[in-house]
């Protein structure tokens, strides 16, 4: 734990449990709204293979994560750390604009 948070930045234990707890509470919700989402265009998982199931409910999954990380964290008061996350994973996906 120590070590994530130098890391992470973080100074507290309180910091670190917000933190965490947020992204569960994101995971959670992102994989909750995404449901719907798919039954809205049609997808069913039992009328549907799978193999092409799994890949789309993903790739719905991904974006509403990336953008509910930073809206909860700021709710939760850590928009600081959340977007600072958030900006290096778009690095990592090829948005270079976002490098500071």
């Amino acid at each position: 734990m120590k070590r994530l948070k130098e890391k992470w930045g973080i100074t507290s234990n309180f910091q670190f449990i917000i933190i965490l707890i947020v992204f569960s509470v994101t995971g959670s919700l992102a994989v909750w709204i995404a449901k719907p989402i798919l039954e809205l265009v049609g997808l069913d998982k039992s009328a549907v293979n799978p193999w092409i199931f799994w890949p789309i409910r993903i790739a719905i999954i991904f974006p509403i994560y990336q953008v509910m990380i930073v809206v909860i964290g700021a709710l939760f008061g850590q928009f600081k750390f959340f977007w600072a996350f958030e900006k290096m994973m778009l690095v990592r996906l090829g948005f270079k604009r976002f490098k500071d």
